[in-house]
């Protein structure tokens, strides 16, 4: 422990310090990642004597003191010392306080005599809004999830399969009977391992748990980055939250935001009298979409502070993945403004340059201490090379959502079903891009809300066609290359858009048309997850083959999927009409048996179950460019995937 030498105070010791002169350093340079361990509140014992060390940062701050419910809310009586080596971190311990006292600081700015109450940046826990005190706490927890973290670098790697079932905790299920009541971090627990577990997606991804203000941002409007919210229980609930579902063989992804923060005085927000964390400038530091700031990259000590961000959630809290918010709004300087409403780059462009540096700074620290996590950037532009590593000059992500082929597929289904045949290079083009980058096939929460209608809204035709199409969406989604992620309530058909102050309609489920949604979904999860042919080569063209795309008029896709073993091959063809094509023939690559392995049309799935009796026989008749094909029958609305079984045929013979 560090000695500092400042007079002591009856109520606060300025002599005992947690930070070294080695860490001041660092946090001046740029390059102190673990923050956390340093500023905001640490509980610890001095001489004997329990209390807590705070320390905070705020340079232009005339003084700064602590208050709570420990001193009846006193500005006056612990005040906090400044340190000698013009850090602009104000530090003090003070003894007796304890676990689950309230606190805040109070700040007298040098600039206009500013005044304020602010939360720590560096907080573990915080009152539940719209109460906005910190909370003394520990982060003491004893883990059992020791078998997933020791094997998670195979579960996590690219080459295995991902299928994400994306999830607001405060609407996944509500308790109506208790007046529409949340349900706790530990509540949740076993009701969803078991959910997610039965339906077989590999990884959960939380909206935005980070403390915050509004509830209806969802959580994207952050002001705690270092507390899950309290609206669900502690730190040490969200721990056995994740514990649970790696017991259950699932990781867990949370959504991140170091775009932009709001506005709410006791925040971040203009923190001591200045900009501290955000941009003077509005051109630069206001983002007029969200009303809310934006971060200042290019300042190290905001780089520490949202680095030490990320890292503590994956150190913490074990957490598997983080998932960039915004990526967009941080790398264009004109993001959702006009001429005139930003300030470009030194070399007069639009990129901004210290917001790439620290994305890139970012993601190679969170692969350097945990190689076998994931970063996923939300990235809406054609921007090269985002899931890249920075060596070769990518933003360093392991992965970016596809919003090109949302969009595009999301726009062709809602289409009658009879104009479909003019908007065909809508289903197709996405292949010509597939694997410039490292893809994730998002259905998100944000294609369900604002308007947007649930996904089954989305598709046109009476009931049975509407869950028909909704049925072959997600066929050729779990079909087509790159990871899958779906918003909850989309896997069994929700007809109302999402409402994140109510739970979903679970109810639906007592109708066979829902029943036959989520069987579907269940069964696409557990065959995509046996499959190497639709996972291991993703991001490769050598994992992907077109049959036939060019038949617009019957708007029918077919496509091959491959594994590293080229034995492993599935094909998956689309009719996207309600109109079945009886004898349709298909080029395959081999001859034998190939097995339907799956049909969105089965009654089970509440379909009009025509098939292929199991399978069919390929022919030593050419098509397509191949020597050999099928004739298959496609259901109406509905997608099929076939196996060829030539490789169980070349064991046998192999043996014998």
């Amino acid at each position: 422990m560090a000695v500092i030498s400042y007079e002591v105070d009856e109520k606060v010791r300025y002599d005992a310090s947690i930070l070294t002169e080695h860490d001041v350093y660092l946090f001046k340079e740029g390059t102190h990642f673990r923050l956390y361990k340093k500023l905001g509140a640490h509980l610890m014992s001095v001489n004997g004597v329990s209390g807590v060390h705070f320390a905070v940062w705020a340079p232009n701050a005339e003084t700064v003191s602590v208050t709570g419910d420990f001193n009846e809310w006193d500005r006056q009586s612990h005040q906090l010392m400044p340190r000698w080596d013009a850090s602009g971190i104000w530090e003090g311990f003070i003894p007796g306080l304890k676990k689950g006292d309230l606190y805040k600081y109070h700040i007298v700015s040098k600039i206009n005599d500013y005044k304020v109450d602010k939360g720590d940046p560096f907080a573990f826990f915080w009152e539940t809004p719209p109460k906005t005190a910190s909370v003394v706490w520990d982060m003491e927890y004893e883990w059992k999830d020791e078998e997933w973290m020791e094997n998670r670098h195979e579960t996590n790697s690219l080459h295995k399969p991902y299928s994400i079932y994306e999830v607001h905790l405060g609407s996944w299920r509500r308790v109506p009977e208790e007046e529409n009541r949340y349900l706790t971090y530990r509540e949740l627990a076993p009701y969803l391992a078991d959910y997610v577990k039965e339906m077989g997606f590999t990884h959960v991804e939380f909206l935005p748990i980070m403390e915050h203000p509004f509830y209806g941002s969802w959580g994207y409007q952050t002001v705690g980055y270092f507390a899950p919210t309290s609206r669900y229980g502690t730190p040490q609930d969200f721990m056995y939250l994740i514990d649970h579902l790696h017991q259950n063989g699932i990781g867990v992804i949370l959504d991140w935001v170091p775009s932009h923060f709001p506005s709410d005085q006791y925040g971040l927000s203009y923190f001591d009298g200045t900009y501290l964390y955000e941009h003077q400038d509005p051109k630069k530091g206001y983002h007029p979409e969200w009303s809310s700031y934006i971060f200042n990259h290019g300042r190290n000590e905001v780089r520490n502070f949202l680095i030490s961000s990320a890292l503590f959630w994956l150190d913490k809290y074990h957490i598997d993945g983080l998932r960039v918010d915004a990526v967009a709004s941080m790398i264009y300087l004109d993001y959702a403004r006009k001429e005139g409403e930003w300030i470009p780059n030194i070399y007069g462009g639009k990129e901004d340059l210290d917001a790439i540096s620290f994305l890139k700074r970012f993601n190679e620290m969170v692969y350097t201490f945990y190689p076998d996590v994931q970063t996923i950037a939300e990235e809406s532009t054609s921007w090269p090379m985002v899931s890249r590593p920075v060596y070769v000059g990518g933003l360093g992500f392991g992965m970016k959502w596809n919003m090109g082929w949302m969009h595009d597929t999301l726009e062709y289904v809602s289409h009658e079903t009879v104009h479909r045949k003019h908007h065909h290079d809508r289903l197709t083009f996405s292949i010509w891009y597939a694997f410039y980058e490292n893809f994730v096939l998002p259905l998100s929460h944000d294609e369900v809300t604002h308007g947007k209608g649930a996904l089954a809204g989305k598709m046109p035709g009476d009931e049975w066609q509407k869950c028909a199409n909704l049925r072959l969406l997600f066929g050729y989604m779990w079909g087509h290359p790159g990871k899958k992620l779906l918003f909850m309530g989309g896997e069994f058909g929700q007809w109302r858009e999402w409402v994140h102050e109510e739970s979903l309609e679970w109810h639906a489920l007592e109708y066979p048309s829902h029943q036959g949604v989520k069987e579907w979904v269940r069964a696409l999860n557990h065959f995509y997850r046996s499959e190497p042919a639709l996972y291991e080569l993703d991001f490769s063209n050598e994992g992907f083959e077109w049959v036939d795309f060019h038949n617009w008029e019957e708007s029918v896709i077919g496509f091959i999927r491959k594994g590293k073993d080229p034995c492993d091959v599935i094909l998956v063809v689309c009719n996207f009409t309600p109109v079945p094509r009886l004898g349709y023939r298909l080029g395959v690559p081999r001859g034998g048996y190939w097995r339907e392995m799956l049909n969105s049309d089965a009654e089970i799935y509440w379909g009009s179950n025509l098939g292929n009796a199991g399978g069919a026989e390929a022919e030593a008749i050419p098509a397509h460019g191949r020597e050999y094909s099928l004739s298959l029958t496609l259901p109406p609305l509905g997608v099929i995937f076939l196996k060829n079984e030539l490789k169980t045929a070349s064991a046998t013979n192999e043996h014998e």
